[in-house]
């Protein structure tokens, strides 16, 4: 889908428009935005039901679960026992916070080694519309590169914990190692493998190995 709209977009503006509900609510079009984001396009929305709505629009992160938590609290034990739930959930997390909380609210999310990816929004739909993503350490050093980044309330959006696939050397996989060794040796062949796959080189070495000696 991404490939053919890109066909259209020469000195365009695009418009994702649904007939039914917002787009990318559970749905995979928050691909086709973050395509976009990582090109350093501009991406904007039109005034939704509500700002989580239109914050989860524009982040750019997997939006098909998500949790709203409301506020930051202002209760420590409250604060801590969310911030705990957010660095474990798979579900990606919303919270509003004001300017004058936003920089703590992040730093207590770097003090619990959360690494995901996050959206902060603010005045969305309006002129001054500002979204800032990426890591946590990332954000917070282009919200601190001016004051006039913390006025006003914010949309933040935590990315859920992604999970990791179990890779394992299937037959379609035995078959290039196999193919492979015709041209290359057991250690270049491990090499290559491990790139193209990411699976560990000790697995990769020791199933080319069994079929070099076959």
């Amino acid at each position: 889908m991404i490939k053919r709209i890109e066909k259209y977009q020469q000195n365009s503006s695009i418009a994702l428009i649904s007939d039914a509900g917002s787009p990318l609510i559970s749905d995979p079009g928050y691909k086709l935005v973050r395509n976009y984001i990582e090109k350093k396009l501009p991406v904007t929305t039109v005034p939704g039901p509500s700002s989580i709505i239109s914050a989860l629009q524009l982040s750019g992160i997997a939006i098909n679960n998500f949790e709203f938590f409301g506020f930051v609290s202002r209760n420590k034990k409250t604060l801590d026992s969310s911030i705990e739930k957010v660095a474990n959930s798979q579900t990606t997390s919303i919270f509003f916070v004001s300017g004058s909380r936003l920089l703590d609210f992040l730093e207590k999310l770097l003090n619990h080694k959360i690494d995901k990816k996050i959206s902060i929004s603010k005045e969305i739909t309006k002129k001054n519309e500002r979204v800032f993503r990426g890591n946590i350490f990332e954000v917070i050093k282009d919200i601190s590169l001016d004051k006039k980044n913390l006025k006003g309330e914010f949309v933040v959006v935590i990315g859920g914990k992604e999970k990791k696939e179990n890779k394992i050397i299937n037959i379609n996989i035995k078959n290039q190692i196999s193919n492979l060794l015709k041209k290359f040796t057991l250690t270049e062949v491990v090499e290559i493998v491990h790139k193209l796959t990411s699976i560990s080189k000790k697995e990769v070495y020791k199933t080319t190995l069994l079929l070099k000696n076959d």
